[in-house]
């Protein structure tokens, strides 16, 4: 088996793709080899009809400490010991800004199941999932300040689109670390509760979604992210040529027949 597969496991059930970061005694801290993992599971998820909702949780006390940079590129120096100009950009276009995007990029809703500490790039994997679940003992923590660092993973594109600039600066700027319960009043979380009941509710929300109209969610998604960005009129365009594209789907067909028939409908994901 590949060292790797006991870093990150992963399973199919009931038409939920299980990722789960295994590394407790770093805290699950993602290291370059993780990521690149975790970037093809959420592409195998997009592409397999038998994947129809994807969960993102890990093992022990933390959900995910941070970016572990060991086994990433080494930097470059000149010929007088600089650093090579470019080199740190290219490192997080290819690292952190990858993984993030992989989750909202990913055709299939993504639950984060938050079990501990989200910290840094471990915060920003939270959330760029669609819905967030957090156990009682999640905090969430923009950890760059600390270290004198800018935040990276998207992060201060996310926040400031769930909470606000304020909020989001608020956050950035003192690092200060958020309780589950305070993250669930802000917006940043769906849902707190308690530890024990992390994995089931996940269970719960995953399978619900991997039972509904599978294309339908995947547009709707794709709509409500790119809305973040777009003017009314482009919104709007992309709204209806997602009803167009939604309408030639078997789920649409069934949606209606099933509301016609005065039944539940079964929808297959097509």
């Amino acid at each position: 088996m590949d060292p790797l597969d006991s870093l990150v496991l992963h399973a199919t059930d009931n038409g939920v793709s299980w990722i789960t970061l295994n590394r407790p005694e770093a805290m699950n801290a993602v290291t370059w080899d993780q990521r690149e993992r975790i970037i093809a599971l959420l592409g195998e998820a997009s592409a397999a009809p038998a994947v129809r909702a994807v969960v993102i949780t890990a093992t022990g006390r933390g959900f995910c400490a941070g970016a572990d940079l060991r086994g990433a590129p080494t930097a470059r120096t000149d010929a007088d010991g600089e650093r090579v100009t470019g080199d740190v950009a290219r490192t997080i276009r290819q690292g952190a800004q990858r993984l993030v995007t992989a989750v909202l990029d990913c055709e299939k809703p993504v639950i984060a199941a938050v079990n501990g500490t989200a910290a840094g790039l471990g915060a920003h994997l939270a959330l760029a999932c669609d819905l967030v679940l957090a156990a009682e003992s999640a905090r969430f923590i923009e950890v760059f300040v600390r270290r004198g660092l800018v935040p990276d993973g998207g992060g201060a594109y996310l926040l400031p689109r769930l909470v606000g600039p304020q909020r989001a600066k608020e956050l950035m700027f003192f690092g200060d670390a958020l309780a589950a319960a305070d993250a669930e009043r802000m917006g940043l979380v769906n849902r707190v509760v308690a530890d024990t009941e992390l994995a089931a509710t996940a269970k719960e929300w995953a399978e619900r979604l991997a039972a509904g109209p599978t294309r339908a969610l995947a547009l709707t998604k794709h709509l409500v992210n790119a809305s973040l960005d777009a003017d009314r009129t482009t919104a709007l365009a992309a709204e209806a040529w997602a009803q167009e594209i939604n309408m030639n789907t078997r789920d649409a067909n069934e949606g209606v027949a099933s509301f016609v028939e005065r039944r539940t409908p079964k929808y297959r994901g097509l």
